[in-house]
């Protein structure tokens, strides 16, 4: 196995938003960053639309951010962290400015364009190139990353595991390399910290806006190591995804609702009409609506005809030219929607410094569950929450001593109870999104969540299954989230359940779970029926 040195560097793992602004915030130290694949490619930040929520126009407040931002949480969301974040919004936004990022302005004063976005009180949705946010971010901070000689990057390279020393602490990290010209390689390299930057969970699901490489690593990273988790069950579920062949699902923005496009069915009817906030109603709700709709055997459409029309394809550039590419003309025709798995409010559970559980490993942006988004996170508040913590985490990482690198053993970083006998062969992963969709998608019960459980459970702790693939992670995640919701029983935000629709009458309360309690679980299942009675940790 090949070690790559200096021990004293810092290794962020993930292109997108969140791994290139930590990486530019931590540039005054050796900084390695990791990409899986070509850097640019397989991040969500490109496909983002939205925007970046800020508090900046006349009648805005960070204050009022923060009260949209737990009124949409479901109860879940730490106020502190909403507060906190919503007040660092400006200097987000300043910051990307610096870095060149074009924005939007008004024709008339040149002040930054503000749209407006389901659940929102203001208009305060910051965007760059229409609906186009994401990749334009994303491009200008790739050139910026690649302009900087401190920051040294690798892609194409899986991180598999990460080093853990005998007091618990990341010490390093095994990667394997390809590329077309060479073998693949093994690798360890020493660090002195390392930063989780690895993205969301919706390539999980068969219906999904995100990248098929979403599959969940950063997390099977961390459970892999002992880190806690937290509220792993809460998946978004956009409500507008593009209904054609493509995979992933394009998106059509909420900001095309914002606008004043309706949803209607079929049968030309408007069917949240009469649902507090219509069509700008929380995601969560207007899902289940259009789900509803689906299960009863409608197809559901945006009409954006009356409030835009001619002018969608300048206003709307990217989705008009999604819709074209499949053979629909939004300025004549309604536009075929269904929700799909678009945004992981769980993740690894970090501290006001982006700390995770295991020392020496932080993690920043979608991977990481900060408190801010609760159980169902406010439009356009993800880009913000990214950009906020990377600096924080710099600012973390820069304020401790710089320590030689202490010695590893060799990878085997999971507690010994994950390593039980299983399938050699994984499933294919169409196989998994498909059981992710069926068993854990906008609407779950526990019949469907325990037969997920007993799916997926075979597969994970075989040696020989294993070997660092993204099948296991994927199944290993799958596994995580469907045990993390059979244990929440209620309904709350994104996580909605046929068995209890309500919330519980107490105030929400957070879910954590670790790997190791996860195998552990039991269910005592009904002999004639299968689904489970009663769930505890054994």
């Amino acid at each position: 196995m090949e070690t790559s040195d200096p021990p004293d560097r810092v290794v962020v793992i993930g292109g997108g938003i969140a791994g290139l602004a930590t990486a530019l915030h931590l540039a005054s130290l050796p900084v390695t960053l990791l990409v899986a694949s070509p850097l640019g490619q397989q991040a969500s930040t490109a496909l983002a639309q939205g925007g970046i929520a800020a508090a900046l126009g006349p009648r805005d407040h960070p204050d009022l951010h923060a009260s949209d931002t737990l009124q949409a949480g479901g109860g879940l969301s730490d106020p502190s962290v909403a507060d906190r974040v919503t007040a660092a919004a400006a200097s987000c936004i300043k910051w990307l400015i610096t870095q060149g990022v074009p924005f939007d302005r008004s024709f008339s004063r040149g002040d930054l364009a503000l749209g407006l976005e389901a659940a929102h009180s203001r208009r305060r949705i910051v965007h760059a190139g229409g609906d186009s946010t994401g990749s334009n971010i994303l491009d200008t901070l790739i050139c910026n990353v690649r302009a900087i000689p401190v920051i040294e990057i690798h892609e194409n390279i899986r991180v598999t595991d990460l080093a853990i020393d005998h007091h618990g602490a990341v010490t390093g990290v095994f990667c394997t390399s390809s590329g077309s010209d060479r073998s693949p390689q093994q690798i360890f390299m020493p660090t002195r910290a390392v930063v989780l930057a690895t993205g969301g969970i919706g390539g999980l699901y068969a219906h999904t806006t995100n990248p098929l490489g979403a599959t969940g690593s950063g997390l099977a990273l961390a459970a892999r190591a002992g880190a806690i988790l937290r509220d792993i069950e809460f998946v978004q579920f956009h409500p507008t995804a593009i209904a054609t062949a493509r995979d992933p699902m394009p998106l059509a923005t909420e900001a095309l609702r914002g606008e004043g496009a309706v949803l209607i069915n079929g049968k030309g009817e408007r069917f949240l009409d009469g649902t507090p906030g219509a069509e700008l109603a929380p995601r969560d709700i207007v899902a289940r609506a259009i789900f509803a709709q689906i299960e009863a055997g409608e197809t559901v459409y945006l009409d954006t005809r009356a409030s835009l029309g001619d002018r969608l394809p300048s206003r709307f550039p990217n989705v008009a030219a999604l819709c074209r590419s499949a053979g629909i003309d939004p300025v004549r025709d309604p536009i075929p929607v269904r929700p799909a798995a678009h945004y992981h409010m769980g993740g690894i559970k970090v501290n006001e410094c982006g700390r995770s559980s295991i020392d020496g490993l932080w993690a920043c942006g979608e991977v990481a569950s900060t408190g801010l988004h609760g159980a169902n996170r406010l439009a356009s508040n993800s880009l913000l929450e990214a950009l906020a913590f990377a600096r924080w985490i710099a600012d973390d990482i820069r304020s401790m001593d710089a320590k030689a690198a202490r010695p590893v053993s060799l990878p085997f970083t999971r507690p010994d109870t994950n390593v039980r006998s299983g399938a050699n062969v994984m499933p294919p992963l169409d196989a998994i999104r498909a059981s992710m969709d069926r068993h854990v998608g906008v609407l779950r019960s526990a019949a469907g969540l325990a037969n997920a459980m007993r799916y997926f459970r075979p597969f994970i702790g075989s040696r020989t299954a294993y070997a660092g693939s993204p099948a296991h992670d994927a199944a290993l995640i799958g596994l995580l989230i469907a045990t993390a919701a059979l244990m929440r029983q209620e309904s709350r935000g994104s996580h909605q359940r046929r068995d209890y629709p309500t919330a519980a009458a107490d105030i929400g309360q957070h879910a954590e779970i670790t790997l190791d309690q996860a195998l552990h679980v039991t269910l005592d299942a009904d002999e004639q029926n299968g689904p489970p009675l009663t769930r505890k940790f054994a």
